[in-house]
């Protein structure tokens, strides 16, 4: 709407000034024409009445002393020239020698003969005015031929039509002005009433989210369309609160039956050598065999050692399950990070600490469970044929954070792994069953933590853990 105002407004002003224009150039044409007709009249008259023949040497003669009156009559300046654009007499100074003056030029001679009316308008301005210059055959009214040239100039005078022009855009504006403000009030108002029911739509559907409980719309327009835009919305939600339900529950089958295939999987592989012992030792088993008793410990140990590999597995999964059961205490991190390391026999892990406290609240057994699966992970990733084995362990403070890394210098870990690393079940070893990583991952979550790593083939990766220092 405002747009529109504007628009019409500027259009209008537009035509209104080019009609001005248009009506003032035709209003200046029409009076030099009927001026440039009187004077006409006023010279046949006087040429009616002259003893003097009609011919082009005499008009300096008959007009001599009427010339003036004419121009006085008439209020226009008077200049007859002859047929070769000779200055033959001017009302200015009828009197005075008129050898010097300027001739008409030769393109105005030759439109004037040719022109049907005998008659030639040209358009100059001088001094900062707009002059008309009329140039007309002086006829011989008895025998009908031209004995001279008639010129005639016409000042345009604008006062009166840009005094209207301007009154009249001075109305136009205020009254477009004000059309505008109202347009400006009506489009606000009219636009709120329209876009409210909108922008009711718009934060509901910002605010759609596919894990929480959505509202439906309770809203009531007179406008057909909306009505049916909200019944819409509505729609989708009980479909989306459907089709959510059905995937938490298809997500939350799916991941018993992974972990039953991968509970399953991980207590297979003891049970297969305890089979096979078992079976053994009932084949060969002999109460005579001087040996008896250390084959039944042999099998014992056997059989132990499975179950304790079981054991750990039912561990595991219990812990992945669990949240991590915190017993905070006041405790060193640079003392428990050092003390972690003293179990690992391996000469090329090397301790490194800017500072010699770090005191925070945190879990001992988690923290200790944290730096040992880092640094298990870190030995694993350096093959034993390698020669210059190397693995640097750094405790640091920044900011109100503990920072630890795990840096080693082993195989490192594939592009297409990086997402994947902390997935539980995910593993780039031989042995174990993933689960490292995604435990020590959510005890560090648990503490408003954080773990990255970086990492390059062949050359090694480094494993970061920021947790906040929680003081007493």
């Amino acid at each position: 709407m405002i747009l529109i105002t504007i628009i019409s407004s500027i259009l209008v002003a537009s035509v209104s000034i080019i009609q001005f224009q248009i009506e003032s150039q035709e209003y200046h044409q029409e009076r030099l024409e009927r001026k440039e007709k009187q004077i006409k009249e006023h010279i046949v008259y006087i040429l009616s009445k002259t003893p003097h023949p009609l011919i082009t040497q005499n008009i300096p003669s008959i007009f001599q002393s009427r010339i003036f009156e004419i121009s006085d009559i008439h209020n226009l300046v008077i200049n007859v020239y002859d047929l070769d654009g000779l200055l033959l007499i001017n009302s200015n100074a009828p009197n005075a020698k008129i050898e010097k003056a300027p001739i008409i030029p030769t393109y105005i001679l030759e439109n004037v003969k040719l022109s049907n009316e005998n008659r030639f308008v040209t358009l100059a301005e001088k001094e900062g005015d707009k002059y008309r210059y009329s140039y007309s055959y002086l006829m011989d009214y008895v025998e009908n031929k031209p004995i001279g040239i008639l010129k005639l100039p016409y000042k345009e005078d604008d006062t009166f039509y840009k005094n209207e022009l301007e009154n009249f855009l001075s109305v136009f504006g205020l009254v477009y002005i004000s059309m505008i403000i109202v347009s400006v009030f009506i489009a606000y108002y009219l636009s709120r009433f329209i876009t409210k029911s909108l922008k009711t739509i718009s934060d509901k559907l910002t605010e759609t989210s596919l894990t929480e409980k959505n509202e439906k719309i309770e809203l009531t327009s007179n406008s057909y369309e909306i009505d049916r835009l909200v019944k819409s919305y509505n729609k989708m939600i009980d479909e989306l609160e459907e089709s959510a339900n059905k995937l938490a529950q298809s997500e939350r089958e799916e991941a018993w039956r992974e972990m039953a295939k991968q509970v399953a999987h991980e207590i297979k592989n003891p049970l297969t050598p305890m089979r096979l012992t078992v079976q053994s030792f009932q084949r060969k088993f002999d109460v005579n065999d001087p040996l008896v008793n250390q084959k039944l410990d042999d099998y014992s140990k056997t059989l132990i050692q499975q179950i304790d590999t079981m054991s750990a597995v039912a561990s595991a999964f219990s812990n992945f399950a669990s949240m991590p059961a915190q017993q905070n205490e006041t405790l060193n991190v640079v003392d428990i990070v050092e003390l972690t390391l003293d179990i690992f026999n391996e000469e090329f892990i090397q301790f490194e600490s800017d500072s010699e406290e770090i005191i925070t609240k945190i879990d001992k057994t988690q923290l200790i469970r944290i730096v040992n699966n880092l640094v298990k992970n870190a030995i694993q990733a350096i093959s034993e044929e390698q020669e210059n084995k190397q693995i640097i362990v750094t405790v640091k403070k920044e900011s109100n954070n503990a920072i630890i890394k795990v840096k080693d210098n082993g195989k490192g870990i594939l592009k297409e792994d990086f997402e994947r690393i902390f997935e539980p079940k995910f593993t780039t070893k031989s042995s174990g069953m993933g689960l490292g990583l995604a435990i020590i991952k959510n005890i560090i979550e648990n503490y408003n933590g954080t773990i990255t790593f970086e990492s390059q083939l062949g050359k090694g990766t480094t494993f970061k853990v920021t947790l906040p220092i929680i003081k007493q």
